[in-house]
Parts: structure tokens; sequence; C-alpha cells
């Protein structure tokens, strides 16, 4: 088993705690399937939030579906003009047994258009 970092990310609608839940939810949901991962191979996760964002925490996702012993933490994403807006960011430490080139990274929606080099 290797220790490797899988990035993703989701652009939201609005702000609004329901749909934040909601969106966080289906990108972590998506990064696992993707990878093959369960909750168990998650060592921990880092979410950046744009600063436009302030209806919840995205961590609070995580706990929704049950990931509830991996150590998370939220922070801001820089303030930058012309980044696009209402954007969540996650990066994800797991154990696997894939290759670096073998990670899925996750960026659903509009936000494929931020890493359009990795997105999956």
């Amino acid at each position: 088993m290797a220790v490797r970092a899988v990035r993703g990310a989701v652009q939201l609608e609005r702000d609004d705690a329901e749909h934040m839940q909601e969106q966080v939810g289906e990108l972590l949901t998506a990064i696992l399937e993707r990878n093959g991962l369960l909750a168990d191979d998650l060592i921990s996760v880092w979410f950046t939030a744009t600063p436009d964002l302030h209806s919840d925490f995205p961590a609070a996702a995580a706990r929704a579906l049950g990931i509830t012993d991996v150590p998370l933490i939220c922070a801001q994403e820089l303030a930058v003009a012309g980044a696009m807006e209402r954007v969540v960011r996650v990066l994800v430490h797991v154990e696997t047994g894939l290759s670096k080139a073998g990670i899925a990274h996750v960026y659903l929606g509009a936000a494929a258009g931020l890493r359009k080099d990795i997105a999956q």
C-alpha cells in the first residue's frame, strides 16, 4: 500500500448549506467510487472553499456520509481576481495500491475546467 493524494472540485450553483452538502457529498462519493476506495482507506481530507461560500463547512458533507473517524479540515481558497466562483476543492490522502498514474482525480460539472490536465 502507498499513500496517495486525490484531487477534486465542484462548483456550486448557490451558497446554500443543503446544496453544499449534496454537491460535496456527490464529489466525495465519486472520488471513492472511481478509485475503488472505502472510507477506511482515507487518511485525511482537506477542503477549501472560495470566499463567496459561507453557508456551511464542506466537511459537514463528509460527516453526513458517515466519514466520522477521518481528520477533516476546511480552509478558505485565495481570493484571486477572475477565479471561478462558488468552488469547493478537496485534497484526499488515501492508502491504496493504485499508482500515481492510476489515481482518478474528480472534477464535477464546470469545475472540470479548473484542471483539464487531470480531470476524469
